[in-house]
């Protein structure tokens, strides 16, 4: 039965994750790799948080018992940021044997880690234009981080899982379902994220996944891009497996990409939109097909 469904998106943004920084100056948060070179990545945090709240599921309701969680009476049934996310419940929820109950996430993000490395740009910045209208006003003066580079992120999701808590003794419809799934994945086509006072476009310009039998993050390490191109050897040799080849789609924004025409020539490609059309027709057709 194909009930893992899986998807390796990228897209392009400018400096979208911010971390403490010193003094005057913002850092973006950076990984390094064996090159000792440093790549910008924005956390599965960041991107849960913008997907939750495009969503308007950030309504679940909250308790402090030491440590900020989700109250013990949310239930998956009436807030699906638990359902997707998971949760721990201490007090009241607890089992008979005072055990805090656990819900794992069965929806997925990895960090979104940047293509390109970072090359030491920085952001100077005043606020010339309000202390110029005040004689005598200093200026403030502070700098940040910057650069565009392509980031990669994946998403899985149990669609077996979804809609059902067995501590709570819940299974939802199938509809419904159904309907959280496609609403997500909705958002994630179109996702943005505020930051520094920008909306950066966080919508995937390449998108590769589907719907398989087994639940592993297939294209996770396969993206690359070199010199505006995105690399296919490590895609082409995963579609040299039928499992993973005869369930697979992906989607294209045209013009970004330097080798669009070999992009859509190998991978069969069509629109980014028509590709989260496909993931939505299969997550239906396996919720219809998996009636409660």
């Amino acid at each position: 039965m194909r009930n893992g469904l899986t998807m390796t998106l990228v897209f392009e943004a400018t400096s979208a994750n911010y971390g403490e920084g010193f003094s005057n100056i913002t850092q973006m948060k950076f990984l390094t790799r064996g090159d000792f070179k440093q790549y910008p990545y924005i956390s599965r945090q960041a991107l849960r948080y913008n997907m939750v709240e495009q969503l308007h599921w950030d309504n679940t309701p909250i308790c402090d018992n030491g440590v900020v969680q989700f109250a013990p009476d949310a239930s998956i049934k009436d807030y699906p940021e638990i359902d997707f996310f998971g949760y721990m419940k201490t007090a009241k929820k607890s089992d008979e044997n005072g055990n805090t109950l656990k819900r794992n996430a069965v929806v997925r993000l990895s960090h979104a880690i940047g293509l390109e490395p970072f090359k030491g740009d920085m952001d100077y910045l005043t606020n010339m234009g309000l202390s110029s209208r005040e004689k005598g006003q200093k200026n403030a003066i502070a700098q940040s981080d910057i650069q565009k580079s392509f980031y990669a992120y994946t998403i899985s999701i149990d669609l077996d899982l979804i809609g059902i808590d067995e501590n709570d003794g819940v299974n939802l419809a199938s509809e419904e379902k159904a309907k959280r799934v496609c609403e997500f994945l909705n958002t994630v086509e179109f996702l943005y994220r505020d930051i520094k006072g920008r909306r950066e476009n966080l919508a995937p310009v390449f998108v590769i996944g589907g719907v398989y039998a087994r639940k592993n993050p297939f294209f996770m390490n396969s993206m690359a891009v070199k010199e505006k191109k995105l690399q296919l050897e490590a895609i082409l040799d995963l579609l040299k497996i039928d499992e993973i080849k005869n369930y697979t789609h992906s989607g294209l924004t045209h013009g970004i990409f330097a080798n669009d025409e070999e992009i859509e020539s190998k991978l069969a490609s069509n629109t980014v939109h028509e590709f989260f059309t496909q993931l939505q027709k299969e997550v239906k057709e396996y919720y219809e097909s998996n009636q409660n």
